[in-house]
């Protein structure tokens, strides 16, 4: 018996209380991220990526691996990083595989509103065999990923806009 490893999906949209500028250098910059992603993960920066941002980057750079460290310490997963888009200053898209994931692409754009930025993240991945062969697997890891975009979300707004009565948003399908 076989199970599919089909794509799951999640888009979370939220508004961020800074003007588009100020949140194109801060998601694109490996401080950003890891701003993000604190306190439950960090990821490490590949050695072409040192000292520079995705908007410095040509769409279509394969950056290498990029760890990711539970609570900054321990290795869980690496994302082999590839920058194929770049719109600047409005949208960038990775595609990239994972330890965990044969499909990731994760796709953030940027919308100004006003003195205020929309920011939208559309992620699209396929569980690896073995992981992704357990039956719900796929959607517990959907869930997983929905709780850490969420918080990347709040964490955006707080290190950029303090507090907000916009909270981010997750659709998608199981």
């Amino acid at each position: 018996m076989t199970f599919a490893r089909k794509t799951r999906r999640i888009d979370m949209v939220s508004t961020v209380d800074a003007p588009i500028e100020r949140v194109w250098a801060t998601v694109t910059s490996p401080e950003g991220i890891n701003a993000e992603l604190r306190p439950y993960l960090k990821m490490t920066v590949p050695q072409p990526f040192r000292g520079r941002t995705i908007a410095d980057i040509d769409p279509g750079t394969h950056l290498g691996r990029s760890f990711f460290l539970l609570f900054g310490l321990f290795p869980i997963d690496f994302d082999n990083i590839t920058v194929a888009e770049i719109d600047a200053g409005t949208r960038f898209r990775e595609q990239s595989t994972m330890m965990s994931m044969s499909v990731w692409v994760h796709e953030r754009t940027l919308r100004a509103v006003g003195d205020r930025t929309e920011v939208t993240d559309a992620v699209s991945f396929v569980p690896r065999a073995p992981m992704g062969l357990i039956p719900g697997w796929g959607r517990v890891l959907r869930a997983t990923l929905a709780f850490l975009f969420r918080h990347r979300h709040r964490r955006l707004q707080a290190h950029l806009g303090g507090q907000s009565a916009t909270q981010p948003t997750a659709s998608g399908q199981p």
